[in-house]
């Protein structure tokens, strides 16, 4: 098979298309020949050398989600039949022809979705789910702020949070990712890009308090997220674009009673990731098909030209996500 293979540590140009043996399904596994794999930040940090993988995957392959058909069941497998269209997250190595996942981690792509269109849901929509209602306990009526709303995560963080009856609050430092994130339903549109986000979010608001943040920046942005967090809010913390590091006043942190959390999806034990696909699938699969949350795609890029997608991702100018295509 064909898989993306980053050669050594680097930028994009030490990744190269080569070829490597087709993975056989073990114990309840299937194995997916991938139509689709979308790109993201983590497949840049361990390009880079930045992002270890979790045990038992192989560390010069990248790609944490896909979509395509299933080709072979291992033993004791009985939840898919060949042929059948799935989807889902894996630990690594998802950007090759090939793949082989736990039946029970697949989701079955939507009837209206194509395999293209499918390969944007996966990372995006569960970890939004996960960051919505697992770690902050979302409610109907509640103010969330999103940052980088214009992201993968963020425009399905927005969509949900919408279906969910929260009014949602979106920052960008573009005002284009702005509009076209109104134009998914984003309330309250704030420009990030000078730097003074937090007393727009107040001046926006009138005043108002934000119950809940999903913060998709990091770095000095933990200090807003507490300036314009309500009392008793809660903070999820989901992607450190900005850095790791922020300093912040703790007494706002007691005066408020807030809560601050961190989540990643990556490296979390097999029961839980299967946890998560089945109600994900329970609960959010059936609503693009009802047309309520839809992926959100910047390009569809073919994988031989990898490169080019990892040097467009790493612009910052894309609008959802970035689908790498077998052709």
């Amino acid at each position: 098979m064909k898989a993306v293979i980053i050669t050594r540590s680097g930028g994009p140009e030490v990744l190269e298309i080569q070829d490597r043996p087709k993975p056989e399904p073990s114990l309840g596994q299937i194995r997916v020949r991938v139509t689709a794999s979308a790109l993201n930040r983590a497949d840049l940090l361990q390009r880079e050398g930045n992002y270890p993988v979790p045990a038992g995957y192989p560390a010069d392959i990248s790609g944490m989600e896909y979509a395509g058909e299933v080709d072979a069941l291992g033993p004791d497998a009985s939840m898919w039949k060949i042929g059948e269209r799935v989807m889902g997250i894996i630990g690594g190595a998802g950007h090759a022809e090939f793949l082989c996942v736990h039946e029970r981690e697949a989701m079955a792509v939507p009837k209206s979705v194509s395999l293209e269109e499918a390969a944007a849901i996966p990372e995006a929509f569960l970890t939004a789910y996960d960051a919505l209602f697992k770690r902050l306990d979302l409610q109907p009526g509640e103010t969330l702020l999103i940052h980088a709303v214009g992201s993968g995560v963020g425009t399905a963080a927005l969509q949900i949070a919408r279906v969910a009856g929260a009014k949602v609050v979106g920052t960008a430092r573009s005002a284009e990712k702005l509009e076209r994130a109104v134009a998914l339903g984003l309330d309250v549109a704030i420009d990030a890009s000078n730097g003074n986000w937090a007393e727009r979010v107040e001046s926006a608001l009138g005043g108002q308090r934000v119950q809940a943040v999903v913060d998709l920046v990091g770095g000095n942005y933990l200090e807003g997220n507490l300036r314009v967090l309500a009392l008793r809010g809660r903070i999820v913390v989901v992607g450190l674009t900005a850095g790791a590091v922020a300093p912040f006043n703790m007494g706002t942190l007691l005066r408020k009673r807030a809560t601050i959390v961190g989540t990643v999806l990556r490296a979390r034990p097999l029961e839980e990731k299967i946890d998560l696909a089945r109600e994900f699938s329970a609960r959010m699969v059936p609503l693009f098909d009802a047309g309520r949350l839809k992926p959100v795609i910047d390009q569809i890029i073919p994988f031989e030209k990898v490169r080019d997608a990892h040097s467009l991702m790493q612009s910052n100018k894309t609008f959802g996500k970035i689908v790498l295509r077998w052709t």
